[in-house]
């Protein structure tokens, strides 16, 4: 997973006013939770933008006036209108405490039932994975090559190195969908097998 570094002030004014004012001066609102105290910050809302507005995961390396705390995203809620980031929640990680972190899924390879005229479909975009964060990758990367037509991937049927996958193990997570067109070509292949 990589490192971004991020720039955040402590806020002590908490209030809604507060909070406006803040989003007015171009910053978004920020908790980090996961230790003892929970620490209530600000930053840039230009500074998220590359944290943000990208598929992979990140580790965040949120300094807060000079003091450093690595975190990740738990949670972004933004504006219904212009799709800014409004409020940020962070999570604190350790070295020795796993996380529950939502990771992307990237497809390798070209399906089987593809070539063979099927439809490949990502059913789970995101996988909820348990982990070490030094353990947890920017993406979790699935084989595809020899999925055939009308089969899928089974979240009970993938494993990667010391995480554990949270999601229903009986879950789709990518398959090949049968197309009228292959269907029709498999029916036409049958009817001259026969003769």
């Amino acid at each position: 997973m990589q490192t971004i570094e991020l720039k955040a002030s402590k806020r002590d004014n908490l209030g809604k006013t507060a909070t406006k004012q803040l989003r007015r001066e171009g910053k978004v609102p920020c908790v980090i939770y996961g230790d003892k105290e929970t620490i209530h910050a600000s930053a840039l809302l230009k500074e998220f933008n590359k944290l943000v507005y990208t598929p992979k995961v990140h580790l965040v390396n949120l300094n807060v006036d000079g003091k450093k705390y690595n975190v990740v995203i738990q949670d972004i809620q933004y504006h219904p209108v212009s799709d800014d980031a409004m409020h940020v929640d962070f999570l604190q990680v350790f070295d020795d405490k796993p996380i529950t972190m939502e990771i992307p899924v990237k497809l390798k390879g070209l399906a089987a039932g593809v070539k063979a005229g099927g439809k490949l479909s990502l059913e789970k975009r995101k996988l909820k994975v348990k982990g070490l964060a030094k353990d947890m990758p920017d993406m979790l990367e699935v084989d595809i090559t020899n999925l055939g037509l009308g089969k899928g991937i089974q979240v009970g049927q993938l494993n990667f190195d010391n995480l554990e996958l949270l999601n229903n193990k009986n879950q789709v997570v990518v398959s090949v969908k049968l197309t009228r067109g292959a269907r029709a070509a498999g029916q036409t292949g049958e009817e001259e097998g026969e003769e």
